[in-house]
């Protein structure tokens, strides 16, 4: 295997603080040595370079890799594309998401299940992808397609393999989670409160029953995967942490009571802040649904609110963007610098991008997220310091190198 020997200013370790003047090596997809430079192993490196930072490659832990073309924002397009162009988009997104230096991505609801194949087969680049098939919702809930009759958004997910697929009672939700493990995923989605883009619903409202949840939640505990809850209003909050998911998305009407179950039963919270900016700024001039605008309009300042009351009361966060089209995908590290904006420092604000992204999936995480000797090698290099300008990490230009399993992606 080929022995790789980073020396840099900094290295930020993802879980700890800065080690000045300090040295990673990796043989292969395996992490040999972090630390001070003056302990470094005696080795010989078949590629050697330096860097003013070293750290782990970024996670994001809430995407979607849907195949939307650029300035679409209106998920219901969905029923006229086919998933064939949309794969083919979406393998293109998943090489912006490497550029920009995230090595892995937590998928809750797309085409990822099926694209990790590909990018692990080598036919495609891409970060290590955890995709969830398809988010699951109860009829007329958050990923029911109204545009089309209950039948037809039935045999979407069918025809589009990662797009929402309804679920009712207990026994129908056991029965659509066996489904997504069928497609390969390594989290389960689910959507337990209504939500911005879908049409009839209220985020606020919760959905699913107390009975579906734990049934959606058992079922994938037995395959050893953790379930992912998209949330916004408090019920759905409550009942899903209740139910044992391991991730809240969102979280927009989190209080004081939700920050405190959440971090008595260590669930983690995704908080997604990079698409209520995005979509503020940009989603009517780019055709967003007036219902969805309408929405959006009411949470933008409940969300940011609730962020800062999770980062103050100490919820562990995990940074996701909802990402879900081109043009926005390279634009995941902006994350960081809005979470710095709501209350958290900027090595927090790493931590949330690094070391705690593993921690999203459960029992499936891998031994990522962090440089330490017996860690996977997924390791970029960063021109600046983004312990003190978080900002670097949102451009894809300042992140010099990737390497993926300890495979060179970028620079060199």
């Amino acid at each position: 295997m080929a022995v790789t020997r980073i020396d840099a200013d900094r290295l930020v370790p993802g879980d700890g603080d800065p080690v000045p003047n300090a040295t990673v090596v990796f043989d292969g997809p395996t992490i040999t040595y972090a630390g001070p430079t003056a302990g470094a192993p005696d080795v010989a490196a078949d590629t050697t370079v330096r860097a003013d930072t070293v750290m782990p490659g970024l996670w994001d832990t809430h995407t979607h890799f849907m195949g939307l073309p650029r300035g679409v924002v209106n998920l219901e397009a969905l029923l006229t594309q086919t998933p064939h162009i949309g794969i083919l988009r979406a393998a293109k997104d998943a090489v912006a998401a490497l550029e920009a230096g995230f090595t892995s991505v937590r998928e809750v609801g797309g085409y990822g299940a099926l694209l990790s194949i590909a990018i692990e087969e080598g036919v495609t680049p891409g970060p290590h992808v955890y995709g969830a098939g398809a988010g699951i919702s109860q009829t007329a809930g958050h990923g029911d397609f109204h545009g089309v009759s209950p039948a037809d958004a039935n045999a979407l997910t069918e025809r589009h393999w990662g797009a929402p697929a309804l679920a009712d009672g207990p026994d129908d939700c056991r029965r659509v989670v066996r489904r997504q493990l069928r497609l390969g995923a390594k989290v389960i989605k689910v959507c337990a409160s209504g939500g911005v883009m879908s049409q009839v619903d209220h985020p606020i409202h919760q959905q699913f029953t107390a009975e579906e949840l734990s049934a959606i939640v058992e079922e994938a505990a037995r395959a050893d995967r953790a379930v992912a809850a998209h949330c916004h209003g408090k019920p759905g909050i409550m009942a899903a942490i209740e139910a044992g998911v391991r991730t809240i998305e969102h979280g927009s009407y989190l209080d004081e009571e939700a920050a405190a179950a959440m971090k008595e039963t260590g669930t983690i919270l995704v908080p997604t802040r990079w698409i209520v900016e995005h979509l503020a700024a940009v989603g009517r001039a780019q055709g967003m649904p007036e219902y969805a605008a309408a929405k959006l309009d009411a949470i933008v300042q409940r969300h940011a609110e609730a962020v800062a009351t999770a980062i103050s009361a100490g919820v562990t966060i995990a940074c996701g963007t909802d990402i879900w089209g081109a043009g926005m995908w390279g634009r995941n590290g902006e994350e960081l610098a809005h979470l710095v904006e709501l209350g958290m420092t900027p090595l927090e604000a790493i931590r949330a991008a690094t070391a705690t992204g593993p921690l999203t999936l459960g029992p499936q995480a891998p031994r990522s997220g962090v440089l330490a000797a017996g860690y996977d090698a997924d390791v970029i290099t960063v021109a600046g310091d983004p312990t003190t300008d978080i900002r670097v990490l949102a451009d894809p230009s300042r992140i010099v190198d990737v390497w993926k399993a300890g495979v060179r992606v970028k620079g060199g």
